[in-house]
């Protein structure tokens, strides 16, 4: 008999719910959009999340296809943004709205969390600044004292969600901790939390393997779906809920995502030590690591820019590359990874076609993706085995063919590559297989494999050679 696993995905711009079967099929799915709003990007209601959660569930099974049995649903997952916090009182509700990692009103205390932490925990994560959720927690503490003083439990965003499907509050991940000052290396909330910041340890959550089960659904939710008692299993960041969609969960792996930024996110032996801070590595299920790191720059500009004539730019593209220019399609100023430079700046050749600024864009994130690659294997030590592809610009058969070309590997692009399928392979990964990477290896496939162009290797070599020398010239890197 099939066994079915559900996944939630709790988003800035919505709720995602999908049921997968064992085999990683997509059996059904169902979502609702949030009315979005200027303060919504620095606050929004957990309690919101909640209904339109539920909401999306109510409606996923009353529609499940006739072949899925309820009795056969397993487990649930949450994921959700990272660096999103709640505070909760002794009853576990709300005491006040989540702070969404998009909030950047923590910048100071961002600045503060990183230099406590150099001094005090140089040799864990330091890399805090406003989009994290141990500077908002701080934040918070000094800006709304009363409430402070009623605080029983500091949570994640997908904990609320888990939380309130299982009633167990009190327990999160390792991907979700790291960014609110849990050493991932030494499994504990560092003494310097309490002794150099307005924290108190008894705030904190237990901290287990994303995956590991926590709880069952709650007797009255059982009721309301018209469920078993599945279990609830701890979450999971979005980040690395779509890195585990994408299939990349094994030593050697590593996913490309590039949306609005070009994120990249992998699996290595050891973890991953940058000086400069430009990578940070996470806490795999299995007692790997999962380092990754987030760009500046990425397809912002592809919408901006060339919004209504994709499909025909991407054709004719095509037939230009490789071109011999060096573009930059950086929109805003300022580059984090894989290099830090606060003084980067776009840039492209004057007069260029339409077409041909459009593959060069193309090819200059491509070359930033090969420049995070080697970055990756000099730090390392390590060999990227394989490159797997997330994101919208995934569907650009050109870009992709662009891409495998500049980096002189194959690139994988699986089916389903969400956060909330992600979710649900995190579900299925304790409960019915064995491990993460053995539910990875059951539910994704392999869609499309991209592989180099042989008559393009060289002339990308020479074109990436020149742009890393004009990134020099312009000095933003060394």
């Amino acid at each position: 008999m099939p066994a079915y696993f559900i996944g939630i995905d709790i988003g800035t711009q919505g709720v995602r719910v999908v049921l997968v079967d064992e085999k990683g099929e997509m059996e059904a799915s169902a979502s609702e959009v949030f009315s979005l709003t200027e303060q919504s990007r620095l606050e929004q209601s957990p309690q919101e999340w909640w209904d339109c959660c539920r909401r999306c569930l109510n409606v996923l099974i009353r529609d499940l296809p006739s072949n899925v049995i309820k009795q056969s649903i397993r487990s649930i997952a949450v994921t959700s943004t990272s660096g999103t916090v709640i505070p909760l009182d002794e009853r576990n509700e709300p005491l006040h709205n989540a702070l969404m990692y998009s909030d950047p009103r923590s910048a100071a205390e961002g600045k503060i969390c990183k230099t406590v932490a150099e001094t005090y925990h140089a040799e864990g994560y330091t890399g805090f600044n406003a989009s994290s959720g141990l500077s908002k927690i701080v934040w918070f503490i000094n800006q709304f004292p009363e409430q402070a003083a009623r605080i029983h439990t500091w949570i994640h965003a997908a904990d609320y969600i888990t939380g309130k499907l299982s009633g167990n509050f009190g327990v999160t991940d390792y991907t979700n901790a790291l960014k609110s000052g849990y050493d991932v290396v030494n499994e504990c909330w560092p003494t310097y939390l309490f002794d150099q910041l307005p924290l108190q340890k008894s705030w904190m959550q237990d901290v287990v393997p994303s995956g590991k089960p926590i709880g069952t659904l709650l007797p009255r939710l059982v009721n309301e779906f018209s469920l078993p008692p599945v279990t609830v299993v701890a979450g999971m960041t979005d980040g690395c809920a779509s890195q585990v969609a994408s299939g990349a969960v094994r030593p050697g792996d590593w996913n490309t995502t590039i949306g609005t930024t070009l994120v990249v996110k992998g699996v290595t032996y050891q973890p991953l030590n940058d000086p400069e801070g430009r990578l940070y590595s996470h806490r795999h299920p299995e007692g790997y690591w999962m380092p990754g790191g987030a760009s500046n720059i990425g397809a912002d500009w592809v919408s901006t820019d060339f919004g209504d004539k994709l499909q025909i730019l991407n054709e004719e593209a095509a037939q230009r590359i490789p071109t011999s220019y060096v573009a930059y399609p950086l929109r805003r100023p300022g580059e984090r990874f894989p290099f830090i430079s606060p003084n980067a700046r776009g840039f492209a050749p004057d007069g260029l076609s339409e077409v041909a600024l459009f593959a060069a864009n193309m090819e200059g994130v491509a070359h930033v993706e090969r420049y995070a690659y080697e970055l990756i294997e000099q730090l390392s030590g390590e060999t990227v085995r394989a490159v797997y592809t997330a994101g919208g610009t995934s569907n650009s058969d050109t870009w992709l063919a662009i891409r495998s070309a500049v980096l002189n590997r194959p690139i994988y692009k699986c089916t389903h590559v969400t956060g909330a399928v992600g979710a649900a392979i995190l579900a299925a990964s304790q409960t019915y297989y064995g491990s993460l990477s053995e539910a990875a290896r059951a539910m994704t496939h392999i869609e499309k494999e991209i592989v180099p162009h042989a008559d393009w290797i060289q002339s990308y070599d020479e074109g990436y050679v020149r742009f890393i020398q004009t990134l020099r010239e312009k000095g933003f890197i060394h």
